[in-house]
């Protein structure tokens, strides 16, 4: 599941002067253009923009809504939790493709004392040594 972070900033309200950009509208319209240019270039996708209240104080004792428009930006989230699955991933995967080692060599039997086995070509009449 791919996970986002967002940013939200406020619109701007006021034109920015460029080449050719005569008009109001125009001068408004570079200047939202060059704050979503800034924010691609960061690696943010422009997602919406909203209207919010925003209570402010006005006077000492009074308040009133004023409506901000926002702009709200997302880009993908790569935590450490993410590289770590990502890792283990990669690494089962590679274990897959490797070949499956060959069989080892029986393991030997071992009597209760520890001392190992008679070995298939000993006398079975022979007393075996006691161990120290």
């Amino acid at each position: 599941m791919i996970r986002y972070e967002y940013r939200v900033l406020s619109a701007p309200t006021k034109g920015l002067k460029a080449p050719g950009k005569k008009t109001p509208e125009a001068r408004h319209a570079n200047a939202v253009e060059t704050l979503l240019n800034a924010q691609a270039a960061e690696g943010w996708e422009f997602m919406r923009t909203d209207l919010l209240p925003s209570d402010e104080r006005q006077g000492l004792t009074s308040s009133q809504t004023v409506y901000r428009t926002v702009m709200v930006f997302r880009r993908p989230v790569t935590d450490a939790a993410d590289e770590v699955i990502a890792d283990a991933q990669a690494a089962a995967e590679t274990k897959a493709t490797q070949p499956t080692p060959e069989r080892a060599a029986p393991i030997t039997p071992q009597h209760p004392g520890g001392a190992p086995a008679d070995p298939p070509d000993a006398d079975p009449d022979e007393t075996p040594p006691k161990p120290d």
